[in-house]
């Protein structure tokens, strides 16, 4: 689900860039910085706006300068039970992995209908129910996220594709 935050970030500026145009390099940097990047739980996806910049501050020792910045930003949240489309990149006997956005997820053979087996011999290898639904490396496919787990910088989850509405998107 997408959120509009109101998040705050210091940012550091080296002294070569001390002038006239400061808060729009610090405006720069924050966007190249924080735009794209898992904040946890979330996904920050664009920066609206700064609205707070702070006076800098000098650091002792290098010179560089230290602005707060608060600023809005667009994020993502995957929740447990949201429903995703996200596009395969890998398939194996286990099952699939696809990625939705900057999101990766997994998707085992036991989280399919039952209709639905794993294909050795196919080029490349496949899910099938040898019928209309073909699940290969690039199919865009529809997954119920089921868990979740996230680290510093990453998160990971586990979907499913047993459901109504859940699967192969036809094109």
């Amino acid at each position: 689900m997408f959120f509009l935050h109101n998040l705050e970030r210091r940012v550091t500026l080296h002294p070569s860039y001390f002038g006239r145009n400061m808060h729009e390099l610090v405006t720069t940097k924050l966007v190249k910085d924080v735009e794209g990047t898992c904040a946890g739980d979330y996904y920050i996806i664009a920066i609206m706006d700064t609205f707070d910049v702070s006076e800098g501050r000098i650091l002792p020792g290098s010179g560089l300068a230290e602005f707060t910045v608060g600023y809005r930003a667009v994020v993502w949240r995957p929740f447990k039970g949201e429903v995703v489309d996200a596009i395969a990149y890998s398939v194996n006997p286990h099952g699939m992995f696809a990625q939705a956005g900057p999101l990766r997820l997994f998707v085992s053979s036991h989280l399919m209908p039952d209709e639905i087996q794993y294909d050795a011999n196919a080029t490349p290898p496949q899910f099938t129910n040898n019928a209309d639904m073909v699940i290969e490396p690039g199919t865009h496919v529809r997954v119920k996220i089921i868990g979740m787990r996230t680290e510093v910088g990453e998160m990971w989850a586990i979907g499913s594709i047993n459901g109504d509405f859940l699967g192969c998107l036809q094109a």
